[in-house]
Parts: structure tokens; sequence; C-alpha cells
């Protein structure tokens, strides 16, 4: 089998891929994010230009391995939030989803050679309606700034959601693993458990 190697550096989507059972190498990508995060993208444009560009920029170095490069936002009417990276940020980005229903897409990028696979999975979450205080409690429990939408769901961010509709709940955390591994073994041949 081939080497996998995920272009990350997300200690989040290791732990995920981890699960699948499957030797893989973390390798973080050489991509400047920010240079496309105002360019009026749709959330699926951004998130596959940059779950392709992770995976390109390794499959240039290791051309014989999988690639497997992703990347998520969250969008909110016209907006698109990332990782928050401080406080005040995450209050800000909590309180505009609070008591609404706000977009989490992933996108997912797998490259061997000439071969590129690209897909998006979309999930609608709905927030229940937080106070201040509420937000700044959570904050203080998970400290979320380095997770897009500022909310670990995997963790006590749970109760900050009154419902989560989408295909793969690992998608929320930042990998797809069903469809991931459909595409592996579908794709590449990539052999399982």
């Amino acid at each position: 089998m081939s080497q996998i190697i995920l272009a990350t550096t997300s200690k989040y989507r290791q732990a995920l891929f981890k699960r699948l059972a499957i030797p893989f190498q973390a390798i973080g990508p050489n991509v400047n994010e920010d240079a496309f995060k105002n360019k009026g993208l749709s959330l699926v444009e951004l998130t596959e230009t940059l779950a392709l560009l992770k995976a390109r920029d390794l499959a240039k170095k290791y051309p014989d391995s999988i690639i497997i490069g992703s990347d998520q936002a969250v969008g909110f009417i016209d907006q698109v939030f990332s990782k928050p990276g401080t406080a005040d940020k995450a209050i800000e980005q909590l309180q505009s989803l609070s008591g609404k229903i706000h977009q989490l897409v992933t996108s997912v990028a797998i490259i061997q050679g000439s071969k590129e696979v690209l897909f998006h999975q979309v999930t609608l979450l709905k927030m229940r309606e937080l106070s201040l205080s509420q937000i700044q409690n959570y904050i203080k429990l998970d400290n979320p700034l380095d997770c897009a939408g500022s909310y670990k769901i995997e963790e006590h961010g749970i109760a900050l959601f009154e419902s989560v509709d989408g295909q793969d709940f690992n998608s929320i955390i930042g990998l797809p693993l069903m469809e991931t591994l459909s595409k592996l073994k579908s794709e590449f041949q990539v052999d399982f458990l």
C-alpha cells in the first residue's frame, strides 16, 4: 500500500484519521490560507480550493504517496468564520451564531500522482440562544480559539446546540471519515481493517 500523508498540523484531524487504523504520516503544508479568505468565494469554493492547495503542496514533494488535504469553514449569512485566535473574537462569533442556524463546510482533496478526488460535506447546525455569561463560561471550558466557529462540538461545545444535520458527525470536527474511507478504498485501493 502506498504511504498516506495527511496534509495537516491539526491535532483534531490527526486524531480522527487514527480511528481508521490505517498507517499515515502528518505533514503540514505550506499554504497561505489568508490570501483566499477575502476573495468573495463561497464556503464550498473556499474550502475546496484550500483543501486542494494543501494536498497539491505535499503531492509535489511526495509524488508516490496518497496525500489528503482538508479544510473547513463556518458560514452565517454572508460571513465566513475561521479560527477566532482570540477570546474576544470567539465571543463575537458565538454571539453572532447564538439562536441561529449556520453552515459548516468541510472539503477534502485526495491526490496521488495525477489523480485528484475532491468532495465536500455541508452540515447545518442550530445553536441554542446563549447569554454572554454562557458564552464566556464555554470559552473558559474548551478554549476553542483554534476551531472554526469558536466551538469544539466533540467536547463541552455539544451543549451549545439544539440540532445538527449532516452526513458524518466527524466532518464537524475536521474530517468526514466515512466518505474519506470510501474514496480511499474505491479510488485508491486502500485496504482497511
